[in-house]
């Protein structure tokens, strides 16, 4: 099970568009040690994080991923497994990238 993230430039199939089309940044290399990270480590329940669905696609908007940094950070320093600190870092490089990018969104590929 793992965890791949996308970052696409506007909806991921809006316009009719194929995902690839908008797709302007991938990370897989941490895609197992994400969902162990967020299977693990005690999310925030009013958070956002967890709508992470390790077996589908979520998609977060650059307002939900710019509230979703915090929690990143708050998990970040909570890890003690450095597979899971460094997928956690790679999803908040991602998240920080859509908060800046208007338009943009995360996808979470579950498997």
């Amino acid at each position: 099970m793992g965890i791949e993230l996308q970052l696409h430039s506007e909806r991921p199939g809006a316009r009719k568009r194929a995902p690839n089309v908008t797709l302007l940044r991938e990370s897989h290399q941490h895609g197992e040690a994400l969902a162990h990270a967020l299977d693990t480590l005690e999310l925030d329940p009013s958070g956002k994080l967890g709508w992470i669905d390790p077996y589908g696609d979520t998609l977060f908007n650059e307002q939900e991923a710019q509230a979703m940094q915090q929690e990143v950070a708050a998990l970040v320093r909570r890890c003690a497994d450095d597979a899971q600190r460094a997928a956690l870092l790679d999803l908040a490089d991602l998240l920080g990238e859509c908060a800046a990018t208007p338009g943009s969104y995360v996808r979470c590929v579950g498997d």
